[in-house]
């Protein structure tokens, strides 16, 4: 007598184990909520409230009306290409053969997809900073690697700590990932921390994935310093960007990546079969974004500083302590005082006084009792946003009886 053994139904079994292992993102119940809310100011979407520069938006319809709607290179247009390789070399010091080691891609995103995909073998361990943006890690599930986190600290400036890094590694390491400027925290690494990572990596033969998607957004005295313009990195170093944040350009997704020949090489594997190439009028604009794009990157980057100043003032005023978040456009203040979590701070914000933050906990345990709030938004709405921020943490601090 054969017995039979029935199955789970096909949408229970249907999708792999890895997907189903990722749970959704911690970000999307919020906005589920707030686009059933008027008379809300939002600061929880990580991008710029600006246009598009007109000379840019120029340069992509020209290139529609001459009838460039077709594919390009799976490497993108050699003339972009030569264009990022002559802006890493002048702003970087690092140089890359246009012909065989730069990548367009469909924004920033889809380069840390390729690159994780491409390099990553079933076990593989990927050093990853918490808080980190909510990517990160199902990437590197995705790919089949084994993300091993390591926490960073408010008093630290939410930089990685080398002597963490060195502590985790284990024989199963393969990569370290580092996304500076950070989003979330708006923390970039000190010259003495990135030059001890980059020894680690040397000295442990570790590859580097560096999303650098923010580089060109950093405050004060800071100068950021490419990942693989450093001493021995450049040979083990897979360098993400783009130019959503800093040229506005969110919407065209457009983004790049820089690793050595061989390397990119099988990247490009990748990217062919499942992409082709990016939109060819999309990297048009990104040619026109990087020969005459400047004075808009200085425009905006300053403007953006003026809306730091404010944010981390206002919350360190209000009692919610905020280091200074030295690039990309994001405070992280910390909220422990209210006695809430970052939970149910959010969403009581959000209901109470139609403000809209992120729970820092969206980004990493590391990220519970912090807030991300995101300064890419009007100076007359932040100032808005911060007195009914501030009511409510007035109303829910225990102290005063609420």
């Amino acid at each position: 007598m054969t017995t039979t053994h029935a199955r789970p139904p096909l949408a229970e079994r249907a999708l792999s184990a890895r997907v189903r292992a990722v749970p959704p993102s911690g970000i999307r119940r919020f906005f589920d909520i707030l686009a059933t809310m008027d008379d809300v100011i939002s600061l929880g979407v990580g991008e710029p409230d600006f246009d598009t520069p007109r000379g840019i938006v120029e340069a992509g319809v020209e290139s529609l009306r001459e009838g460039r709607t077709h594919y390009t290179s799976n490497y993108g247009t050699i003339e972009l290409r030569r264009a990022l390789a002559e802006h890493l070399q002048r702003r970087y010091g690092v140089h890359y053969d246009p012909a065989t080691e730069l990548l367009i891609t469909v924004g920033a995103s889809e380069a840390v997809d390729l690159a994780l995909r491409a390099t990553c073998d079933p076990g593989d361990e990927v050093l990853l900073h918490e808080p980190s943006y909510v990517a990160y890690i199902p990437a590197v599930v995705f790919a089949g690697g084994e993300p091993r986190m390591i926490a960073t600290r408010f008093e630290d400036g939410f930089a990685l700590d080398p002597a963490a890094v060195e502590a985790t590694i284990t024989p199963r390491t393969k990569a370290l990932f580092l996304g500076y400027p950070c989003n979330p925290t708006g923390a970039v690494l000190p010259d003495a921390v990135l030059d001890e990572l980059a020894a680690i990596a040397v000295r442990h033969d570790l590859l580097v994935y560096s999303d650098e998607i923010y580089d060109r957004l950093v405050y004060g005295t800071y100068r950021h310093r490419a990942m693989s313009a450093l001493p021995g990195m450049r040979e083990r170093t897979i360098l993400m960007g783009g130019f959503s944040k800093a040229y506005a350009m969110t919407g065209w997704r457009v983004g790049y990546l820089a690793a050595p020949a061989a390397i990119l090489e099988g990247i490009v594997k990748v990217h062919q079969y499942g992409i082709m190439s990016a939109p060819t009028m999309a990297q048009d604009a990104a040619l026109a974004a990087l020969r005459d794009g400047e004075a808009d990157v200085e425009r905006m980057r300053a403007e953006y500083d003026r809306r730091r100043r404010l944010v981390v003032d206002g919350f360190n005023a209000m009692g919610l302590d905020t280091f200074e978040p030295r690039g990309a456009f994001y405070a992280f203040p910390r909220i422990t005082s209210t006695g809430l979590s970052s939970e149910a701070f959010a969403e009581g914000l959000l209901r109470e006084e139609r403000v809209a933050v992120v729970p820092g906990s969206a980004f990493g345990p590391s990220g519970e009792g912090h807030i991300r709030a995101c300064y890419a938004t009007s100076y007359e709405q932040l100032e808005e946003a911060l007195r009914r921020i501030g009511r409510f943490v007035t109303r829910a601090r225990p102290e005063t009886g609420a």
